[in-house]
């Protein structure tokens, strides 16, 4: 695929953009080339910024006609590398930020793909709903980018993946032809799902460019604590008298190490230690539950029960919303705080929820042998089996020396993980970081069925043709 830009090309997608639709300029594209951690940078000919699904499909379809690649890109808050361009036209929906409709009665929200996804969840408070999928980017995730991804985020325990949230979609298809298939429908068994096909694919099979949303009622009680406890195992156990206090009411269950943690508090201003001593490890759990007081005195049982048992060592539970963000905020950034302790091995990985504490024991033993002093921390969705299990360089070590080991070191945690029949990639993607990989674990019988569903929509390999099969 040529990565020139013959002029003609050029002159025709920057006349159909008009002003503020494209640029060159070095200042405006930095960000967009740079991924947050610093791991990818690309470089790319035009940025152009389409501000509606026409123009989309006008670009796509002068670039297909030319034989030109293009990278799509959401907020620049993916990964595994995905939307960083090498040499691609770099398409950016950071335009595209309509909210189109907005129904209470059929509980949707039909969104462009531009729109952050704090400002979904900002409207359907205002009709008295929520759309459950939280993270800890939202301020800068969009819709398109979540629904490219199927993104997971916090309650995929209580209410899926992104790909269980979504009613239809408008894409633009690598031909530029638009695919509207905005429906509202809890039913449509009419044949192939072309949504969920779009769902997960990274761009590789069209543009999303809008998206039909469920929305949920907002719960009467909601109730928010920390636990501490002495070993990942303890967590899963804790996982099923949780299911038994609140059943279906259980919306997040998030472990986290005291590493984490401890780097949290050292990193990111105005944090504060949940609890009065220290632990080996730390569950935040969220109950919600239709009836006032409800989930207060289900996580009050709950609580009860697993300090008695000796289960839990400590608890803290919020008593306002504020305490709770408070709570919250130790979770959200486990990442970041990661960031300043150097060059990191991260893995997004998931497993059957029984094996999570297998997981871990079996990773943290092998890591220890393969990379002596390095520090592993382990936090995520353990609820739904999503472990984020990243081996940062010894203290006082080399990035480059630790850098260098990644890939091997890598191999050792994904083969523990599919010998515990899990995945590579629970929530992230494959991108460009893990798409040559995931062929290890993938059957040649899959990788040619999804091989020939990509290859009869885009024979070119035009749209982010370094992802995927």
């Amino acid at each position: 695929m040529t990565k020139t830009v013959p002029a003609d090309v050029m002159s025709r997608l920057k006349a159909i953009l008009g002003e503020g639709g494209w640029s060159t300029d070095p200042a405006r594209l930095a960000p967009k080339l740079l991924e947050w951690r610093d791991r990818w940078t690309g470089v790319t000919p035009l940025l152009v910024l389409p501000k509606t699904t026409a123009e989309v499909s006008a670009v796509v379809g002068i670039c297909g006609q030319a034989g030109i690649a293009i990278t799509p890109q959401g907020g620049n808050t993916g990964l595994v590398g995905g939307q960083i361009p090498q040499g691609e036209i770099l398409l950016s929906t950071e335009r595209m930020r309509a909210i189109r409709d907005l129904d209470a009665f059929d509980d949707v929200i039909v969104a462009e793909a531009g729109l952050p996804l704090a400002a979904v969840h900002e409207a359907a408070l205002r009709v008295q709903r929520r759309f459950p999928l939280g993270l800890a980017s939202e301020g800068s995730a969009t819709v398109g980018g979540v629904v490219s991804t199927n993104a997971g985020g916090t309650a995929v325990l209580r209410f899926g993946p992104t790909r269980d949230l979504v009613l239809g979609l408008e894409a633009v298809l690598p031909n530029g032809e638009i695919w509207n298939g905005l429906k509202r429908l809890r039913k449509d068994n009419t044949g192939y799902d072309l949504k969920q096909l779009l769902i997960g694919a990274e761009g590789t099979l069209g543009v999303v460019t809008a998206a039909s949303l469920k929305l949920f009622p907002l719960p009467a009680s909601k109730a928010t604590a920390m636990v501490g406890l002495a070993n990942p195992q303890a967590a899963i156990n804790l996982l099923v008298q949780a299911k038994e206090a609140a059943g279906s009411g259980v919306e997040a269950f998030e472990l986290m190490g005291r590493r984490g943690l401890d780097f949290v508090l050292k990193n990111i201003p105005d944090q504060r230690d949940p609890l009065t001593g220290t632990h080996p490890w730390y569950v935040l759990i969220e109950l919600a539950a239709g009836t006032p007081g409800a989930a207060e005195t289900a996580m009050e049982r709950l609580l009860s029960k697993a300090l008695e048992s000796g289960l839990i060592a400590d608890a803290v539970v919020a008593q306002t919303v504020t305490q709770a963000k408070a709570l919250w905020s130790l979770r959200e950034n486990q990442s970041p705080g990661q960031k300043p302790e150097g060059a990191t091995w991260k893995h997004d990985v998931s497993v059957p929820v029984s094996q999570v504490a297998t997981f871990i024991d079996r990773a943290s033993e092998a890591m220890l042998a393969f990379a002596p002093g390095c520090r592993i921390t382990a936090f995520g969705h353990v609820g739904d089996g999503n472990i984020h299990y990243d081996v940062i360089r010894p203290d006082g070590g080399e990035d480059a020396v630790h850098s260098a080991k990644r890939e091997a070191g890598s191999r050792i945690v994904h083969d523990i993980v599919a010998d515990l029949g899990g995945s590579i990639s629970a929530e992230h993607g494959l991108g460009t970081m893990k798409t040559d990989e995931a062929r290890r674990y993938k059957s040649p019988v899959e990788i040619a069925a999804l091989t020939a569903i990509r290859q009869s929509l885009d024979p070119q390999r035009i749209m982010n043709p370094r992802v995927l099969f």
